[in-house]
């Protein structure tokens, strides 16, 4: 492992995209500790711890602790990506010919989707923070505390302005380094939130067990636990289905091409933390139309059924994620198109004709796969909040936000072994046992 790490170092591209990623992300985590003026941080602490085991708490979480500072970049990243789902969304139903038109356009088509996504995130993101200027003005504390002392008309416009802005800079920062840097932008700063929040969730892990209010058994439980769930996560990011393929002989002038037997991969988990991400955006809608109405009753009893380890939340939450995985793979893969490539080429699937059969063996394949991946993606992200609910575990280190954590750190890791490979040196996972035989990931 140490020989890769000072490969990196010595291709200067590498090292300067590394650096560059490094240097966004102490950006993003300084402009979540700038708390905005006019808050009283004791009062919004407390309203925090009474909810941390609720949907604040979960946000907070993702926020990297921006949202309990309520600092300049409270809304996070989470604006964006509704508005992405939104306009993918609105692409895959082919509700609007207009963008359906665009998407055709290739590289000019994709830049004036981007630009109204871009204007779509300002929409959502004045929504939110106009949301959260309410909550946080007409919300009472534990101790009947005010947030804020003087909610003039200046501080909401203030604090809109400022909470908007904050969200469109950090969303310039995660389009910086997916441009620039190594790795995914947008999953990259939530990546930073979450691990940010892990060395206090570990330090008050232990507190609890040496103050005896958690045993023992119960605490190495829970690490047993989560060092399961990090394996499967682990083996579901990269399993793969493998199609074998044959190539025809084919003799072109005095020499022979062709015969060669290779397959097709097809990731168990073909939209791996995408789907999580916006299944956990869109669980946010709710939250965000109940701030306006903080002291209503029914908004408060719509908020406790609407928490995580409820029934209906959970639903819910399996529900969308299943849905967005199925979504995403009709977006990213195309049997119909795979199944020409592979006729162009002379490749075919034994046992299967080429041309429409061959689509419709490949679309029964991603079906299975797909459904097997989406049960296991479930059952990762929600069994940990019962599991959390039944142990009052102190953390939400739990299964979304493994999924999470661990894919993208999977993705990166795989961008940087592809720039030491293209430069010929050894990428972190070597073509050894542990590569072939627990993983198989290529």
């Amino acid at each position: 492992m140490f020989n890769p790490i000072v490969d990196i170092f010595k291709i200067t591209e590498l090292k300067k995209k590394i650096l560059f990623t490094l240097g966004i992300l102490a950006v993003f985590r300084l402009g979540a500790a700038i708390p905005l003026p006019g808050v009283n941080p004791q009062a919004l602490r407390s309203l925090f711890e009474a909810h941390r085991q609720g949907m604040l708490g979960f946000l907070d979480l993702f926020s990297g602790g921006a949202l309990s500072r309520l600092s300049i970049f409270a809304l996070g990243i989470m604006p964006y990506i509704n508005a992405s789902i939104i306009m993918s969304l609105l692409q895959g139903a082919h509700m609007i010919p207009a963008l359906d038109q665009l998407a055709k356009e290739g590289e000019a088509g994709r830049k004036k989707i981007t630009q109204i996504t871009r204007y779509l995130t300002v929409l959502l993101a004045t929504i939110q923070s106009f949301g959260l200027t309410i909550m946080i003005t007409k919300t009472p504390t534990p101790g009947n505390i005010p947030i804020v002392a003087e909610p003039s008309l200046g501080f909401i416009f203030l604090t809109i302005l400022t909470l908007v802005t904050g969200t469109m800079f950090v969303m310039w920062l995660g389009e910086q380094i997916t441009e620039l840097g190594i790795g995914n932008g947008i999953s990259l700063l939530i990546f930073a939130g979450i691990v940010d929040r892990l060395p206090a969730s570990i330090k008050n892990f232990f507190q609890l067990i040496y103050a005896d209010e958690m045993s023992f058994i119960t605490g190495l439980l829970l690490i047993a636990i989560i060092l399961l769930t990090t394996a499967g996560v682990v083996w579901l990011e990269t399993a793969q289905r493998k199609i074998p393929v044959q190539y025809a002989k084919r003799i072109i002038g005095r020499k022979m091409y062709g015969g060669a037997s290779t397959f097709l991969p097809l990731r168990v988990d073909t939209a791996g933390v995408i789907a999580v991400i916006f299944a956990v955006s869109l669980l946010t809608a709710p939250l965000t139309i109940l701030q306006f109405f903080p002291n209503a009753s029914w908004a408060q009893k719509i908020s406790s059924f609407w928490s995580r380890g409820g029934v209906l939340y959970e639903i819910v939450f399996a529900t969308l994620i299943i849905f967005f995985c199925y979504f995403y793979n009709s977006i990213i893969l195309n049997p119909d198109d795979l199944a020409e490539n592979l006729k162009k080429w002379g490749g075919f699937i034994p046992g299967i004709r080429p041309g429409e059969p061959t689509a419709k063996y490949i679309q029964q394949v991603l079906e299975r796969i797909t459904l097997g991946g989406a049960l296991a993606v479930v059952i990762i992200a929600i069994l940990p909040d019962f599991l959390r609910k039944w142990f009052n575990a102190p953390f939400f280190f739990g299964g979304t936000t493994l999924l999470i954590a661990v894919g993208v750190a999977l993705d990166t890791i795989g961008q940087i072994e592809s720039y030491l490979l293209m430069h010929h040196y050894e990428g972190f996972v070597k073509n050894a046992k542990i590569k072939g035989r627990w993983f198989n990931i290529r």
